[in-house]
């Protein structure tokens, strides 16, 4: 269609669209560009929380979130896919850029700072100006105005106790004289709060010189006890046994100090702490407890070293067929006799590593001793010597066997270590109570004890009951009907 000069201005100046000039300052796409920049250079230090009270606008013009605009978007999902698409192809004509609000409109600056939101949802300013994806900006969300009562208020010693009770958080800071943090201490032990108490000690300690925390707090027993035991949690023994050498607890500041011995790992290291600890002012019964322990330590270390060489040298049987599962330094007292029993016994009483010269050394009880000594010869079998540890003489050479420990735990743990029929029928034997010596004969299948047993007491009856458990046509099932036929014995029913 051909036109005229004429026809073209006229068409023009009477169109709703004005022409696109790079040098009319007061087209509306300038205006746009320009007020995008003014925008971009705010992000780094506008705060967007202050943008609640403001109301957000869809592209349609109406509040988001009003009644229209929602039937209109959810009439508007099933279309967004091909909306969007229109939309990306708009984005590229000028005739888009007509269509968007001046720079004056209703929209609130919160908006140019949101980024896009959700898939079919409308688009920021900055992003209709923009090529690329606008970067999305996530408002830091503001304390609720309650929290900030916590830190602003003066809150008293007793409400602040309380607060602290209940888990809420409060500021100590505040309190910053004296008088109020003893305050603030009386208040949280009236509370009956451990926790509450070891936090006020915790502030207590951080704000308040060594020598005036103690002072106060030895007239405060309650808090000078929650005092020491959170020290030895958290492994304070510096300040710890400052504060024992403070309230002059002699015989405390030595047991703190001996625990010192439970971080040295080096056994040489260990045992000259331990010697020096020796002097330390210990009640009676302590400081015979730590003169063994270092006498022990000394032993295991000489043993391990003798051990060690002998059972790699491979020279000795008894290391060759039980090899050592563990080093013997810093076990304890039994521990080391069981392992002096097993790997030692023979060993005459003048070596360190004698079970004799440990039991008169550490004045080890007969009954621990025999208890300990049964448990490692009969691991190792050795039923001789077994039989030799409870077997005694008299002055006139009769020989008896007795156990310190009762014969009933004998024979426990020689069944526990798999001792023969033959060795468990003769201590059962030795049991003197009759309805023991009955009950381990029959839990241990004990046949020729049980029935024995009931022979001696006279019980047809159990006699009977006891045939029914023996193997048919076996020794044990003749000698019962042979007992039952006996007419010499008298029985009870």
């Amino acid at each position: 269609m051909n036109r005229t000069k004429g026809d073209e201005e006229e068409y023009w100046n009477s169109s709703k669209f004005k022409a696109f000039t790079f040098d009319d300052e007061d087209d509306e796409l300038s205006q746009l560009k320009e007020s995008k920049r003014a925008v971009n250079s705010l992000r780094d230090f506008v705060d967007d929380d202050d943008d609640d009270d403001l109301e957000r606008v869809s592209w349609s013009g109406e509040p988001v979130g009003s009644i229209s605009w929602s039937i209109k978007e959810t009439a508007g999902n099933s279309g967004s896919n091909q909306e969007g698409r229109e939309q990306l192809k708009s984005r590229n004509s000028f005739s888009s850029y007509a269509q968007l609000p001046k720079p004056t409109s209703t929209y609130s600056l919160s908006s140019f700072f949101r980024g896009r939101t959700r898939p079919g949802s409308f688009q920021s300013l900055s992003d209709a100006l923009s090529d690329t994806p606008a970067k999305s900006y996530a408002p830091e969300l503001g304390r609720p105005k309650g929290e900030y009562r916590d830190y602003s208020n003066d809150w008293s010693p007793s409400d602040t106790v309380r607060r602290l009770r209940k888990g809420k958080a409060c500021s100590l800071e505040r309190f910053r004289s004296l008088q109020d943090k003893l305050q603030l201490l009386e208040e949280a032990v009236s509370m009956h709060d451990g926790n509450v108490i070891t936090a006020v000690l915790i502030f207590l300690k951080r704000t308040l010189s060594k020598e005036i925390l103690f002072r106060e707090l030895e007239v405060r027993q309650v808090a000078l006890r929650h005092l020491i035991h959170f020290l030895k949690e958290i492994g304070d023994q510096k300040l710890l046994l400052d504060l024992f050498r403070f309230l002059d607890r002699t015989e405390e500041l030595a047991l703190s100090h001996y625990r010192e011995h439970l971080n040295i790992q080096d056994p040489e290291k260990r045992k000259e702490f331990l010697k020096t600890c020796i002097g330390l002012p210990f009640s009676a019964e302590d400081s015979a407890h730590i003169q063994d322990h270092y006498t022990l330590l000394e032993r295991q270390i000489i043993i391990e070293a003798n051990d060690r060489h002998l059972e790699s040298a491979g020279q000795t049987e008894i290391f060759r067929k039980h090899p050592r599962k563990a080093s013997i330094l810093n076990m304890p007292l039994v521990t080391t006799l069981f392992y002096s029993c097993f790997y030692h016994y023979a060993e005459a009483e003048g070596t360190f590593s004698s079970p004799v010269n440990l039991k008169k050394t550490f004045k080890i009880p007969d009954k621990q001793y025999v208890l300990t000594a049964l448990a490692a010869r009969a691991k190792l079998r050795a039923w001789h010597d077994v039989d030799a540890l409870f077997t005694t003489k008299n002055w006139l050479g009769y020989t008896k066997k007795r156990a310190p420990i009762g014969f009933h735990r004998v024979v426990e743990i020689l069944h526990k270590n798999s001792a023969p029929v033959q060795i468990l029928q003769e201590y059962v034997n030795l049991v003197e109570d009759a309805d023991t010596k009955l009950n381990l004969a029959t839990k241990f299948k004990c046949h020729d004890v049980v029935i024995d047993t009931c022979r001696d007491l006279k019980d047809r009856q159990q006699l009977l009951a006891y045939r029914s458990k023996v193997d048919k046509g076996s020794a044990e099932e003749e000698k019962i009907d042979a007992i039952l036929n006996s007419s010499q014995i008298r029985w009870k029913n």
